[in-house]
């Protein structure tokens, strides 16, 4: 398989579009180092996030999934050439403003539209430390941030070259269709309790059957995690290979920017 020239001849790589907990942009040179002997398969993510490991890797040809259907709305409509043309300014009442017209699309069931893709990345960049969360009623309740300046983005053309073979998808990882080989990277929500980033939540059993459904694929597998004890015990258990790595803790409510002790899970290299 030959790799698109509009990717493996991109000189520049871009940023994440958003920001986003939890990215991996400091792990890309790791993940560098077990991809470059497999650039020429098919790259699997099932939770994509920021897309900072996809942007990292650049492959050519990928399957992004992510649980949150807004991330994967804003990514479908960059991939057709998203313009910018909402107000956006760092300025309080228009982000509520702004935040209720995206909760106002949820509740409706149309925001699946360019303009929920535009909502949802003026609120991903004005909103309190770019937090993604929702509550009970599933609508977005991030408050306003605090940042003195904020540098937005109208134009996304660069990603439309990158992104033409990249499919996106949102979806349960038991409904994703890995092909024979894929390289896959998971980075499952940490192994905390996490139920407001989508509905449903991420809970201790989705945690198991995701590392047992990935113990079983053929192809390369390398998985990203908190290194709790229980986490390691479980990859142990399914015969991963593991490292230990210092994670950078760029969010905190606590002020706390001490590193995170991750693990590194992998098979089939």
């Amino acid at each position: 398989m030959t790799l698109p020239t509009t990717v493996n001849e991109k000189a520049r790589i871009p940023k994440p579009p958003l920001k986003w907990a939890g990215g991996k942009r400091w792990l890309v040179p790791e993940l560098l180092s077990l991809w470059n002997s497999f650039s020429d398969r098919r790259y699997v993510e099932p939770f994509c996030g920021g897309l900072a490991a996809a942007l990292g890797l650049m492959p050519g040809y990928g399957l992004l999934n992510d649980i949150n259907p807004h991330l994967i709305n804003f990514y479908r409509h960059l991939k057709r050439g998203l313009q910018l043309n909402i107000e956006m300014r760092n300025e309080e009442k228009l982000f509520y403003r702004h935040r209720d017209r995206f909760n106002e699309l949820i509740r409706t069931n149309t925001i699946g539209t360019a303009e929920g893709a535009q909502l949802f990345y003026y609120l991903n960049r004005t909103c309190f430390n770019g937090l993604c969360r929702f509550n009970q009623s599933g609508e977005f309740n991030v408050p306003f941030g605090t940042y003195s300046n904020i540098g937005y983005v109208t134009n996304f053309d660069e990603y439309v070259g990158i992104f033409e073979l990249w499919t996106f998808t949102n979806h349960d990882i038991a409904e994703l269709e890995f092909e024979s080989g894929d390289f896959v990277y998971a980075d499952p929500p940490y192994d905390v309790e996490f139920t407001t980033y989508s509905a449903g939540g991420f809970s201790w059993k989705d945690q198991e059957r995701t590392a047992e459904l990935l113990s079983k694929h053929d192809g390369p597998v390398v998985i990203s995690n908190q290194a709790t004890d229980r986490v390691i015990r479980m990859y142990e258990q399914l015969g991963f290979q593991l490292q230990y790595l210092d994670a950078p803790r760029r969010i905190s409510c606590t002020g706390d920017r001490s590193t995170a002790r991750e693990v590194l899970a992998t098979k089939n290299l």
